[in-house]
């Protein structure tokens, strides 16, 4: 089955979900507008792509979420909490914080957060959609992340630690607010063993779209 090919110029679309490829892959080229980035999380759509690379856009038939009310906190990090002065503070500073998830990562692994993808969530957290959250432990940085916020849905994209613990209190701060807030999940996107430990869950497509119409659009899930 052939790739899509978007074009950048004209109004946002993408070909149906259900045409992605077996490992996730939908469409390639288009831009990284506000209106492209909104339908695509909408759709369960996101960007991933290199340095140098046309935009390469995913929507993966498994889908690895943590609703919010089931975060896991382990016993070594209710300690942990216990011990220390910890606060999580929301939008801080967006662009400080998605640029240290982009600079932990290049230095430990690589990293699709190019330079366009910092403007293009810049853009989208102007707009009031891309959040960041920043965990402070004894009033230092600790860690933080980021992602994009629609309706009743955070759709997670980068974390990153200065300090032990730091991604998981950014973690555990999100998601307390999200359930006082009601929202129905957190995408993940991909599993790793971490996020699982914290309460992630793989769920069909299907599903996953339930929960994204039921918290933007207000439908049954």
């Amino acid at each position: 089955m052939p790739v899509f090919k978007l074009e950048e110029e004209g109004e946002a679309c993408f070909p149906p979900p259900q045409l992605a490829e077996e490992d996730g892959l939908l469409a390639v080229g288009g831009g990284l507008s506000v209106e492209r980035l909104l339908l695509a999380y909408s759709h369960g759509i996101f960007p991933w792509y290199n340095e140098g690379e046309p935009v390469m856009w995913w929507c993966p038939k498994e889908r690895f979420i943590i609703r919010p009310e089931e975060i896991h906190v382990s016993h070594s990090l209710k300690k942990y909490m216990r011990r220390h002065q910890v606060e999580a503070v929301f939008n801080r500073d967006f662009a400080d914080t998605m640029h240290r998830c982009r600079t932990k990562r290049e230095f430990a692994e690589g990293t699709w957060i190019t330079d366009d993808m910092e403007k293009a969530y810049g853009r989208l957290h102007r707009h009031g959609y891309a959040v960041s959250v920043e965990a402070f432990v004894e009033g230092e940085l600790a860690g933080g992340l980021y992602g994009v916020s629609i309706g009743r849905c955070f759709f997670g994209e980068s974390m990153f630690s200065d300090q032990k613990n730091g991604s998981k209190l950014a973690l555990v701060g999100l998601s307390h607010l999200l359930s006082q807030r009601g929202f129905l999940l957190i995408d993940c996107q991909f599993h790793t063993d971490h996020l699982e430990r914290m309460g992630g869950v793989a769920i069909s497509y299907r599903e996953y779209m339930g929960l994204v119409e039921q918290g933007i659009y207000g439908g049954d899930a």
